[in-house]
């Protein structure tokens, strides 16, 4: 029998510039869908640049019909104007999915970082390759900022698909794991996983 697949939409918000990518996962295969990024003008209004981003996240939305939606976190920088505006642009994306019924997630840059490559401070250039790795991609990128919001899903996926979660219930540590799983604990060790 063929599970069925799963969509999650991953978004870099950003005020100029904002990635979106998709991917589709199929039991463990996950295949990239979309990636791309939407170009603001500068010369726009503030407001218009929002409204331009929260039509291009519905239309994403109606589109592709995502079970999931993950944003990048904004990062605390020294400029309070900077985070105020991307701030607003994260808001109004995820107005859309909300609106739209789609479940939400918010990561940090660094938990997306660490999740993909293993390095928390990786830069976007280690994060693409690693993607492609991951992803089987030969194509170049539009934008990093389209391979930062492809990362945001693949960090939401291998998140919400981690060993924990897989067993038993979703459970919350490892001493859940231990009080569910009896059989697997010999000596004060956890047998380990067979595949």
């Amino acid at each position: 029998m063929q599970k069925s697949s799963k969509l999650i939409l991953g978004i870099d918000p950003g005020t100029l510039l904002m990635g979106y990518g998709i991917i589709e996962v199929q039991g463990n295969d996950v295949k990239m869908k979309l990636m791309q990024a939407l170009r603001l003008s500068s010369k726009k209004d503030n407001y218009d640049r929002l409204q331009l981003i929260h039509e291009k996240v519905v239309e994403l939305i109606h589109k592709f019909k995502p079970h999931e939606f993950a944003i990048e976190a904004p990062f605390f920088g020294k400029n309070v104007q900077s985070m105020l505006k991307l701030g607003r642009a994260q808001g109004v994306a995820i107005a859309a999915a909300i609106s739209a019924g789609v479940p939400v997630t918010e990561y940090s840059p660094k938990k997306v970082k660490q999740s993909v490559t293993g390095n928390g401070n990786a830069d976007k250039e280690q994060v693409w390759k690693m993607l492609r790795q991951l992803l089987s991609l030969t194509e170049e990128p539009q934008s990093y900022d389209a391979t930062d919001a492809l990362a945001v899903a693949v960090c939401h996926h291998f998140q919400s698909n981690s060993i924990l979660d897989k067993a038993n219930n979703k459970l919350r540590s490892w001493d859940d794991f231990i009080k569910h799983n009896p059989a697997r604990v010999s000596a004060g060790k956890v047998n380990r996983l067979k595949s």
